[in-house]
């Protein structure tokens, strides 16, 4: 079990106004959403009313390399995806984006988020003779889509939306269109940009950064965007809640540093929770440091506010990914070694400051501590970008128990001794959200105080809470 969150997926797309290499835009923009899935990538191209696709396992740069991305034919529409799995196990059978042939033609539909009624769906699809070739909810999505549709998809989309509970961000792609939607809440991120009389689509602005595009706007909650030859047309869903439910996460984690997601840029969001931090947590110490790497930008904001020198603490090795393999026991318990390592040199005879986003388990929080101890630091104080993670979260992070959180049974004191830290500090929830100010949303804050936007009574999962 990882001790760590993991988001679910990115998507982007991208419609152009001419026959060219769009596999390629596409490909930069899954590069720059790398850090939202690591175990999956595909890109499908749609040409002369057809639709092709590779995908494959791996990272993006590996997943297209040998010549597989060039071996996609140009086009004026693609869509890509790269995925960590939450719903579905990761295997090359489930890599997105899913591509059939339906009552609208050729589709394409890639997904970000997680359906927590796809089992309800799948069974009420069988019982209507659906066939699935998949385990994952982005299936599901796709032939409801096509079932609801009569022949046109924008039908089929609204029909469909109002039967799905989850989040979700979608790209969908016929030959003659690229299509956006974003759930009801808008709990997951999307948002458009133009190129060049082109239009893009994608999970962070940072991939519209990375092809060259500029920033139009965000779609909104429970917005369905059809692009297609006379330009964007935006179509809301009905009986939208009275607030959107942003997974917060995306500020303290997810979401690369340098996007912007919802007005909001998730820069200064990280190092305003370091300035709270060094304002309402204070502790003497020598150094303040950051986990690389979500945690550095936090540390410098944690600096400033306190007047204690920023000073790197661990090196991380940038060649292992998220998905470094460990093959058996003594590798596993070896495998942070390989990822970190501290500075000896930094921290010997230091008092550290250590900044993270957030703490799962606290496995991995342990071994930094030791790591750092044994370094030769005297003391390690840490400070938690975000509140007690208290709850499962089935709306597109992969906490599904109780049994994964130490915060789900222990307070900080408890937490601190657990760790063997000096002492161990959290934001509160409305710290947190003071961390936020700004952003054109409200957010789901259901992993800390267990309020979701959708009831998850009937979720299937492990609901013990550990006593």
């Amino acid at each position: 079990m990882q001790d760590e969150i993991h988001e679910e997926c990115g998507v982007f797309g991208v419609y152009s106004q001419e026959n060219r290499d769009v596999a390629h835009t596409v490909y930069y923009g899954l590069y720059a959403l790398q850090h939202r899935g690591q175990e999956s990538s595909g890109i499908a191209v749609a040409y002369a009313d057809k639709i092709t696709y590779y995908k494959g396992m791996g990272l993006v740069v590996d997943v297209f390399a040998n010549g597989n991305l060039d071996k996609l034919p140009e086009g004026d529409i693609a869509i890509g995806h790269v995925r960590y799995s939450t719903t579905g196990a990761s295997q090359l059978l489930n890599a997105q984006p899913v591509v059939f042939t339906g009552k609208c033609g050729k589709m394409a539909v890639a997904h970000n988020g997680n359906l927590t009624n796809t089992k309800q769906l799948r069974d009420e699809l069988i019982k209507e003779n659906a066939v699935f070739q998949t385990t994952i909810d982005s299936e599901v999505i796709a032939v409801l889509i096509n079932s609801l549709s009569d022949g046109d998809l924008l039908t089929g989309i609204k029909r469909a939306c109002v039967k799905f509970k989850g989040s979700y961000a979608l790209v969908v792609m016929t030959s003659d269109k690229l299509i956006a939607v974003r759930d009801p809440f808008g709990i997951r991120p999307l948002c458009i940009g133009t190129m060049d009389g082109d239009v893009v689509v994608a999970s962070e602005t940072c991939a519209l950064d990375a092809v060259g595009a500029n920033y139009l706007r965000d779609v909104k909650a429970g917005e369905i965007v059809v692009i297609d030859c006379e330009g964007i047309h935006s179509y809301m869903m009905d009986n939208l809640p009275q607030k959107t439910s942003m997974c917060i996460f995306e500020y303290v984690y997810f979401a690369r540093h340098d996007s912007v997601l919802d007005g909001l840029s998730v820069y200064e969001a990280r190092k305003n929770a370091g300035k709270l931090l060094a304002k309402f947590c204070p502790v003497e110490a020598d150094l303040v440091s950051g986990v690389p790497d979500s945690g550095n930008v936090a540390a410098r904001g944690y600096s400033e506010e306190s007047g204690i020198p920023f000073v790197e603490a661990l090196a991380r090795n940038r060649y292992v990914g998220r998905t470094f393999i460990q093959p058996d026991q003594r590798q596993r318990e070896n495998s942070l070694s390989v990822k970190m390592n501290a500075l000896r040199g930094n921290v010997r005879d230091k008092r550290v400051i250590l900044i993270d986003d957030s703490i799962v388990r606290g496995t991995t929080m342990r071994k930094i501590i030791k790591m750092l101890r044994n370094a030769g630091a005297k003391e390690v104080h840490i400070r938690i970008c975000s509140p007690i993670i208290k709850h499962p979260c089935h709306l597109g992070i992969d906490i599904q128990t109780y049994s994964q959180l130490i915060g789900a049974y222990k307070d900080e004191e408890r937490i601190c001794e657990s760790l063997g830290a000096d002492s161990v500090r959290y934001l509160t929830v409305d710290q947190l959200l003071k961390t936020c100010e700004g952003a054109n949303t409200n957010f789901c804050l259901g992993c800390f105080n267990g309020q979701y936007p959708y009831p998850l009574e009937d979720y299937e999962a492990d609901k013990l809470k550990l006593e």
